[in-house]
């Protein structure tokens, strides 16, 4: 565990920095216990502490910032951290049943919409593109029910390298990618099954229309800014080098009140909170999307509804790691906060959730399709890795109920069409929404 002291928003003397009192100590927050040799001195180490020298501590959220996306060393920008060689393993690479099901649940909200004549599919942080890929098989598995649907994907994405394993895995290999470094839309071709598909670095770039909006384990790699309750008040958690040990860090305390204090709730109970504004600002943009032009957003992820307190962890070699040690070669991440999310949407759009992985899951039809499945494989190998992604996604001790559903739609789909934006539409919108409740065709 690490001791964090008070520190001021600019540069100590380490006589100064020594000599402060700890008040502190968090469960994740291991920056003191690591002997030196597992401690490496990263190209990002020397980045962040010539940062922190020049302008004294900097807070969580722009830790994680640096440590993940910075163009020229950031942990996400350059590597494929996905999978049984990286770092951690995302459900779509588990089960294809997961992509599988959040298909359905898009052509579901299509048909209780009313059908429109074209949506387009928005996935933020595709990973390698498996989840998308999956959605899409079961498009074309149920194109006769999409027919005459104009489809198009679009992928927010802002790894290099990662933009270029989705487009192995999801486009057509003859049909040749057009690529733009300096234009919001930096790479367009053409999925296997013929649908047009772009990539964005930023949501905002993409084109407003009626749309279904996909956040699969995004969220939750979002900047967070962490605070801790004190005698004097809130006060942020901030990283700053550590005076007794050369080229490490450590957790500090801000002396005073910051900006960022001004996201936590007047009526916070907590002794400690994260808040992430750059996901209150995505809810908005999301809420503003949907509010306008139709269609829906669904989120999943790690999380709570306003409950939990420090979570900010790291993963590498999946295992959990010391967040400040060796930074650029792990994940970082903190769980989600839905209730934040939900006040963010409120007034704009309606909200859903969040709701357990394993009820969602039930509610979809799982059961019937792990059963549909392991009724057309005869190799026990397939048998035996279907058996265990329903487990691993199912099961309440693995991802069953630490993973959560969440949904925003337009008021009108949950208020049976009193609202209806067509005055001349004459049938309402279902009222159910599939996941949230028993999964039922229209």
């Amino acid at each position: 565990m690490t001791v964090l002291v008070r520190s001021g928003v600019g540069p100590l003397c380490a006589v100064a920095r020594a000599a402060i009192p700890s008040i502190w100590r968090g469960k994740y927050f291991s920056s003191g216990n690591e002997p030196a040799e597992n401690n490496p001195v990263t190209p990002m180490l020397r980045h962040l502490m010539y940062k922190i020298k020049s302008t004294g501590p900097i807070t969580v959220a722009e830790y994680m910032k640096e440590v993940l996306t910075n163009p020229a060393k950031g942990y996400y920008v350059y590597r494929d951290m996905l999978g049984k060689q990286g770092d951690f393993i995302t459900s779509p690479e588990i089960s294809q049943i997961f992509g599988e099901l959040l298909g359905i649940w898009f052509i579901s909200e299509w048909m209780a919409t009313g059908k429109s004549t074209a949506f387009q599919l928005v996935e933020l942080g595709p990973g390698r593109g498996t989840l998308v890929g999956d959605i899409l098989r079961v498009f074309t598995q149920l194109g006769s029910v999409l027919k005459n649907c104009d489809i198009s994907v679009h992928l927010v994405e802002v790894s290099q390298k990662l933009s270029e394993i989705q487009a192995l895995t999801l486009t057509e290999e003859k049909v040749p990618l057009e690529r733009n470094a300096g234009s919001p839309v930096y790479m367009k071709g053409v999925t296997k099954s013929g649908i047009p598909i772009s990539w964005y670095r930023h949501l905002h770039d993409v084109p407003k229309g009626y749309s279904f909006y996909l956040a699969h384990e995004f969220f939750d790699v979002l900047p967070v800014h962490k605070f801790q309750k004190t005698p004097q008040g809130w006060r942020e958690v901030f990283i700053d080098i550590d005076p007794q040990v050369s080229d490490k860090l450590r957790f500090v305390l801000a002396p005073s009140a910051t900006p960022a204090e001004a996201f936590i709730q007047h009526d916070e109970t907590r002794d400690h909170v994260e808040v992430c504004p750059d996901a209150g600002v995505i809810i908005e943009e999301l809420s503003q999307r949907i509010a306008l032009t139709g269609g829906a957003a669904l989120v999943a992820d790690y999380g709570h509804d306003g409950t939990k307190t420090d979570t900010f962890r790291g993963f590498c070699g999946h295992k959990l790691h010391d967040v400040l040690i060796a930074p650029g070669t792990a994940d970082l991440t903190a769980d989600v906060d839905f209730s934040y999310l939900r006040r963010m949407a409120q007034g704009k759009v309606a909200s859903l959730g969040p709701i357990k992985q394993h009820t969602f899951f039930k509610n979809m039809g799982i059961d019937v399709r792990l059963k549909v499945l392991l009724d057309k494989s005869n190799e026990p190998s397939v048998r035996q890795q279907l058996l265990q992604g329903y487990d691993m996604l199912m099961n309440p001790k693995k991802m069953g109920e630490r993973f959560n559903f969440f949904a925003l739609l337009p008021h009108e789909r949950l208020e049976g069409g009193r609202h209806q934006r067509n005055a001349r539409q004459s049938k309402p919108f279902a009222s159910l929404v599939a996941g949230f409740s028993e999964l039922a065709w229209q």
